[in-house]
This record gives structure tokens, sequence and C-alpha cells, in this order.
């Protein structure tokens, strides 16, 4: 299993940013496939999720309304767009894929400052 994030970046409050996880070795219709964030000092939290080759989805409370979690089934892909974002949002963003076992990328930074 590999994943590998990208679009990460500088933003404005207000601003949008998308996500994409590229995911290798996984099958979107057995893995949950999740998107994590870390912020300095604080614990991991988990930010959305989506199953069942994209069936199903869940989001953690404080991104609920701004962030859309998708996947394009035939690439491989997993996305996170991120809308109306704020300072709080900053943080490391991991692509996780479960089914058994966990499996992490390398990360990709999100900072949202004026």
């Amino acid at each position: 299993v590999q994943l590998v994030e990208s679009g990460g970046g500088l933003v404005q409050p207000g601003g949008s940013l998308r996500l994409s996880c590229a995911a290798s070795g996984v099958s979107f219709k057995s893995y949950v496939m999740s998107w994590y964030r870390q912020a300095p000092g604080k614990e991991r939290e988990l930010v959305a999720a989506i199953w069942s080759a994209g069936g199903n989805t869940d989001y953690g409370d404080s991104v609920k309304g701004r962030f859309t979690i998708s996947t394009d089934n035939a690439k491989n892909m997993v996305y996170l767009q991120m809308n109306s974002l704020n300072p709080e949002d900053t943080a490391v963003y991991s692509c996780n894929a479960r089914r058994s076992t966990h499996y992490w990328g390398q990360g990709t930074q999100v900072t949202v400052s004026s």
C-alpha cells in the first residue's frame, strides 16, 4: 500500500484548497479511506472518512459543511475539498487507508494565514 498526498500550501482565511491522495495497493470497495490532521501541540484528529467505494462518508464536527471527501475510483484517488478555511484548520493533513491495518501517507502541510 502506498499513499501520496499533494495539494497543501498557504491560503488566506476564507479560501479553499483541494488535497489529493494517490492510493495504490488498495481497493476502495474494501478499505476505509480517511483524512486526518495534526496541528502542533494537538492530538491527531479525524477530518473525514469515506467507504464502500464512495457510498458512505463521515466528517469531524469541526469541518462539517465546509469540507467534502470524495474518490475517483477509476484513478484510485481520494480528494478533500476544503472551503471556508480558517486559521484553526492549519495542520499537517495525512491520507489513511484502513482495513485490518492502518496505512499512512507522508502528510501535506496546510497553513491558513493572512
